[in-house]
């Protein structure tokens, strides 16, 4: 098992054998000879394991993507270890003390004590969308922003200028603003007005990304979108996030992924007790929020299911709680069934005419 310890210039790497003991080590560069030279060192030691050499990688994927595509490239096997489960090795560890081949071995003793951890794989669709969706989200957060200034700069010039809520999203609203500017002069007007051509700029990039996501996850997930209440945005953060459903062995794991599954606390006779868990990836989470409030309005079964723990005696924050744990089991049956059909080969000709 090989560790790795990466920063934005170097991976540090620490080689352990079946039983933990340090073999070697090593630091490359973080570009594509450094990685191969990693890849030729590790040769070395395939002959240690039946089950050859397998590198360890913290789930820091914004320093380790390239390391990690290089190596899946190359035909090697890789795992990804949380960060949560090297930090309990390293204070295991009977070396103490902070370094890069310390967080390198810890990476790899966690990885040894934990065989079920999650194998990496090449980018595909998913990863797209997840680009995708999150540069739209980081648009939508810019022009949050600037529309707060610009609310602030119309409210200086003149406070009977009111902007409808949300207005600024519409183009028509700023076009007219635009034209109401031309009155004022001074800086707060062209500030204003450079604010008011910005938020057209954004809105313009924003929606040309909806309608590229409308069109991928149609084409990834036809049954996600299926489920009432499941709009294309919430559908492609909830595809980008999940980054491929087969990575669950069933529904109480992804459940615990996305952060609906309650965690026991109890001892003793205090035994059934639970409490929130505020684990778990929180973008798909608050999709499946929106999905419940959704339904909670009258959208699909969501209504009847909330009205039922409502005369249980819940109130409604626990009955919505548990309405996202019940979608969980319905997002993951959609991208199950969604990927047991990219699975299926493509219908002949021939085939299709009988």
């Amino acid at each position: 098992m090989i560790g790795t310890d990466s920063h934005k210039r170097t991976h540090t790497v620490v080689a352990l054998d079946e039983v933990g003991r340090r073999l070697g080590t090593k630091t490359v560069r973080t570009n594509a000879e450094g990685h191969l030279a990693l890849v030729e060192w590790a040769t070395q030691f395939a002959d240690h394991d039946e089950h050859g050499v397998r590198f360890a990688l913290e789930d820091c994927r914004h320093l380790t993507r390239r390391l990690e595509s290089d190596l899946l490239a190359a035909g090697q096997r890789v795992l990804r270890v949380p960060t949560r489960l090297m930090a309990g090795a390293r204070r295991s560890s009977r070396e103490p003390g902070k370094s890069d081949p310390i967080d390198a071995e810890a990476v790899a003793l966690a990885a040894l004590r934990h065989p079920d951890l999650p194998v990496a794989e090449l980018d595909g669709p998913a990863r797209e969308v997840k680009l995708l969706s999150d540069h739209r989200h980081d648009l939508v957060v810019q022009r949050s922003r600037i529309a707060q200034q610009v609310r602030w700069h119309l409210h200086e010039l003149d406070p009977d200028l009111m902007i409808p809520s949300r207005g600024l999203r519409r183009q028509k609203v700023v076009r007219e603003l635009l034209a109401e500017l031309e009155r004022f002069d001074g800086v707060v007007a062209r500030l204003a007005r450079r604010h008011l051509l910005r938020c057209q700029e954004l809105t313009t990039q924003i929606n040309d990304l909806e309608r590229e996501l409308r069109d991928l996850v149609r084409r990834l997930a036809p049954s996600l979108l299926e489920i009432p209440g499941c709009g294309v945005l919430s559908a492609a953060v909830i595809v980008g996030e999940t980054a491929g459903v087969h990575r669950f062995r069933d529904k109480d794991a992804y459940a615990r992924f996305t952060g609906t599954a309650p965690v026991p606390v109890w001892s003793g006779s205090s035994a059934g007790k639970v409490r929130l868990n505020r684990g778990g990836n929180r973008s798909v989470n608050c999709a499946l929020h929106m999905i419940a409030v959704t339904q909670a309005r009258g959208v699909g079964p969501g209504r009847p299911y909330l009205d039922k723990q409502l005369a249980r005696g819940k109130d409604r924050v626990a009955a919505l709680r548990l309405l996202r744990r019940r979608l969980s089991d319905v997002v993951f049956a959609a991208l199950r069934a969604d990927l047991r059909a990219a699975q299926q080969p493509a219908a002949s000709p021939v085939q299709l005419a009988a």
